[in-house]
């Protein structure tokens, strides 16, 4: 797998697009880069920019924008509400692809050694990049900000890692890191109040506050045997937060960094967040992302919030995005565009998913043209796919079938399993096609001499087996999918006990149609041995859905009295 990694460098600058735009032009002018993200942010003046590519571009990329920015921005006249230290306040490398994150710390170093000399900035390492336990905190590196670190970087045990022991006026001081993905992400409410937002935040960070006698806020704080305080934690691990007030919305926010979304999700941060919050007298409106969200992040709350209403959460990808939108009310202050935002549907290619994207006339169209592709086997794997989708279409008119409430999760159950089907099924209907373009690509090699004519041949043979073993996995997924179908015409709404049961003639079409696909590429193999193998899976995988599809017609034909 080719090495990706992500940087997210946070500028000081949200307001003068103009700057802006010239800093993300030094990114995109290098090669491999990909520019995902512009987030910039009027109240806070910080803009968050998110790219990706090899980590050696990436690196180039990065220090070009830093550079750039200490060009442009004048921290001396910067003001905002977010903590920062310098033009570039922080820019960590995150591990996305084939590289670990000791390799990515390894390149945050390498970065930052190269800003400290080249620029000519204080630059700090954070995180993984850091050695010394006691500065792997962004925060605490951080504290004093840009007013104070004049002084603070003055003390030996602030010596920067790289650059001089300058904290410079008009660029401030950097850091640069390696982290996991984190989310920033801020939770609306419905108050003016900085204090309040606080108290709220000091609830739910992992940090908690600091412990008082009495009142806590002006009370004695408490110390323990050994004169230290004594800390409340908060009730979410791997969060950071903190109150502040936005002049540009009117309104306070709690804004949060999820370091760790598998320990704290979005959908739980913004749920304790709502229970802290009404516990106070007040009322979370909204919330807002800052940056982008890995894809399962969305899933997973929109599975999250129709679990708590006790409906099928076998629904389909965009539908489960928009039930997370709503529910954690991303849209409240600005529209919230998946598209943009979501790491996954940035990176990626229009062309893997060409058939898919195109409507049901484009697609006919497209096959009924003279191109020799989309054949048989991305008709089989779309025959696949409607198989299965009426099988899941009966889950979830059963999960939500008036008088059956008690029965809506076992019927939510199989339409998550059927929708994890379809989409493995949509995404062969290209992959097929894509195979059968490969074995036509490896024909028109050159073979002048016997070294092309034996890579010419070693390729056609690979791209061969690929384009058996595609249509070998939709006969495996469409056989597979008729335990749903069946199980649906069995227990499902008798309603739409005739939609299991076209589902099941299309799936084993969808089999019978890509075997012999898988028939008739594997008859030019030179690998025998393979040919036979999967020959014979092929077969006993057709025999066993023909036997299904029996089975479920006579279920289907019994309850219709035919």
């Amino acid at each position: 797998m080719n090495q990706l990694i992500e940087c997210v460098p946070n500028f000081s600058e949200g307001n003068d697009m103009a700057v802006i735009h010239q800093i993300t032009a030094e990114i995109e002018s290098v090669s491999g880069v990909k520019l995902l993200n512009v987030d910039p942010g009027k109240a806070t003046n910080r803009t968050v920019v998110t790219f990706v590519g090899p980590p050696a571009a990436v690196i180039d990329a990065a220090f070009l924008a830093i550079k750039k920015a200490s060009e442009l921005i004048d921290m001396s006249k910067h003001t905002g509400e977010h903590p920062r230290m310098g033009a570039t306040d922080v820019c960590p490398l995150i591990p996305i692809a084939g590289i670990s994150m000791e390799e990515t710390a390894a390149w945050a170093v390498k970065l930052a050694e190269r800003v400290g000399k080249e620029v000519g900035i204080a630059v700090y390492l954070y995180e993984a990049a850091q050695p010394k336990k006691e500065r792997t905190n962004l925060s605490v590196i951080r504290a004093g900000e840009y007013e104070g670190f004049f002084k603070k970087i003055k003390l030996p045990e602030w010596k920067p890692d790289f650059g001089p022991a300058e904290h410079s006026v008009k660029a401030g001081s950097t850091v640069i890191g390696a982290r996991d993905f984190l989310v920033a992400y801020n939770i609306n409410l419905n108050t003016t109040s900085v204090r309040r937002a606080n108290a709220i935040a000091f609830d739910v960070r992992e940090a908690g506050r600091v412990k008082r006698e009495g009142n806590p806020v002006t009370g004695k704080i408490v110390t323990d045997a050994s004169g230290n305080p004594v800390n409340i934690p908060g009730s979410l691990k791997s969060v950071k937060a903190i109150g502040w007030y936005i002049e540009e919305y009117g309104i306070t926010q709690i804004s949060m960094n999820l370091t760790n979304i598998n320990m704290t999700p979005v959908h739980h941060a913004f749920d304790e967040v709502c229970r802290k919050a009404a516990e106070r007298g007040l009322r979370v409106t909204g919330s807002e992302l800052v940056g982008l969200i890995p894809l399962k992040a969305m899933l997973d709350a929109g599975k999250y919030f129709l679990k708590k209403q006790q409906r099928s959460t076998g629904v389909s990808e965009p539908e489960l995005i928009k039930i997370a939108v709503k529910s954690l009310g991303l849209a409240e202050l600005a529209p919230f565009k998946p598209e943009e935002r979501i790491i996954e549907y940035l990176l990626r290619d229009a062309s893997k998913s060409r058939l898919i994207s195109m409507n049901l006339v484009a697609f006919a169209d497209e096959t009924a043209s003279e191109s020799a592709a989309p054949g048989g086997g991305s008709i089989s794997a779309y025959l696949g796919t409607l198989g299965i989708s009426l099988g899941t279409m009966v889950a979830n008119l059963s999960s939500h079938k008036p008088g059956w409430d008690e029965r809506w999760e076992e019927f939510s159950v199989w339409a998550e399993k059927g929708q994890l089907l379809k989409d493995k099924l949509l995404h062969l209907v290209d992959e097929d096609t894509h195979a059968f373009n490969g074995i036509m690509q490896a024909f028109g090699l050159p073979k002048a001499n016997d070294a092309e004519k034996k890579t010419r041949t070693h390729q056609i043979q690979t791209a061969t087996r690929y384009a058996t073993e595609v249509p070998f996995q939709v006969m495996e997924l469409s056989c597979q999918s008729m335990a749903i179908i069946k199980a649906m015409a069995e227990t499902g709404n008798p309603n739409s006990v005739t939609d299991a049961g076209v589902g099941a003639l299309c799936a084993r079409s969808a089999v019978m149609g890509a075997f012999l696909n898988v028939k008739i590429n594997a008859a030019g193999l030179t690998d025998k041995a393979f040919a036979a193998e999967i020959i014979a899976k092929g077969a006993a995988v057709e025999e066993k859905t023909k036997a299904l599809e029996s089975e479920i017609l006579a279920i289907v034909n019994g309850k219709i009295g035919a």
